[in-house]
């Protein structure tokens, strides 16, 4: 079977990651709009229209944009930006989640991909909340540590520059983070986490934390049941045994692959669930392959 792909952005850092992992799959063709093209509309039309699959790593209003330029029925996309994770007609990219997350994946033709700092979070909390261990109408913290990388280019240039900032930077200090919507609505939340994400001067890696005032054992158990199966998401012995460095974790661990490992710490009374990950990973660019993966390769979709 033969699939064509069309990226639209891929000169971007998650269009390049995704091409780069497209290009290992058998099976794959990866057209591109001639240079002299570029600027066409009519061009950029004919490709997405003309793609077994499109992938949009676009800002929002270009990724609707392009959505709105597909006329073809068979024409899958995957929407790499933040215009569609909430959409009732659009499934949400993250399979693991659940059955019914997996099953919509396969049944859609219109596919958003999972923000990163969402990703770990939904990953801890959506769980928890179907299971009813946690209550919907709770309003939840999540920390987030993260490379510089999920900030694109601009971000890459000025941490890799002389005199690049050399800490650790809490940023969206307003509490209005373009994740939280999406975070929300996955998880059925009455009400968004207070989110604070943090950039540290490291290129990749992601650390996402969910502190909680309750025993840790039965958290756990329920995650670790939850996840029994996953292809690319696992929850590791309690406590971290074997995973640690001199008691500390690094965000670095996962860099390089498209999984995601969860972490529950803590006693009777308070626990600390965190999801370590690549942000270009499972975070973006991993997801948005995984998906592909699914929806093209195993269902032989044409």
């Amino acid at each position: 079977m033969s699939v064509k792909v069309f990226i639209d952005g891929r000169a971007g850092t998650t269009g390049l990651q995704i091409e780069e992992r497209l290009r290992k799959l058998p099976g794959v063709t990866l057209t591109e709009i001639p240079e002299a093209d570029r600027k066409n509309p009519e061009a950029r039309r004919e490709f997405l229209n003309a793609a077994d699959a499109v992938f949009l790593c676009l800002p929002d209003e270009a990724a609707k944009e392009a959505v709105g330029m597909i006329d073809s029925k068979r024409t899958v996309v995957f929407d790499a930006s933040t215009a569609h994770r909430t959409h009732p007609d659009w499934a949400y990219g993250f399979p693991e989640l659940s059955r019914e997350h997996r099953e919509r994946i396969l049944a859609s033709n219109r596919i958003a991909v999972p923000g990163c700092h969402a990703s770990g979070f939904c990953a801890i909390v959506y769980p928890l909340i179907w299971t009813g261990m946690l209550s919907a109408s709770r309003t939840l913290a999540c920390f987030s540590l993260t490379g510089y990388s999920g900030g694109g280019k601009q971000m890459i240039a000025e941490y890799e520059a002389p005199g690049a900032p050399k800490d650790a930077r809490p940023y969206a200090l307003s509490l209005t983070h373009k994740h939280l919507p999406e975070m929300r609505s996955v998880c059925g939340l009455e009400n968004p986490p207070v989110f604070m994400p943090v950039i540290a001067p490291v290129r990749q890696g992601m650390l996402v934390s969910v502190p909680l005032d309750a025993p840790a054992l039965p958290l756990y158990k329920t995650l670790a049941d939850w996840y029994r199966d996953a292809g690319h998401v696992r929850v590791t012995p309690f406590g971290g045994e074997g995973f640690l460095e001199n008691g500390r974790l690094s965000m670095e661990a996962m860099n390089g692959t498209d999984g995601m490992e969860i972490f529950v710490f803590g006693h009777d009374a308070q626990t600390i669930v965190t999801a370590r990950f690549d942000n270009l990973g499972k975070g973006a660019a991993g997801a948005a392959a995984q998906c592909f993966t699914l929806k093209i390769k195993e269902t032989g979709h044409d």
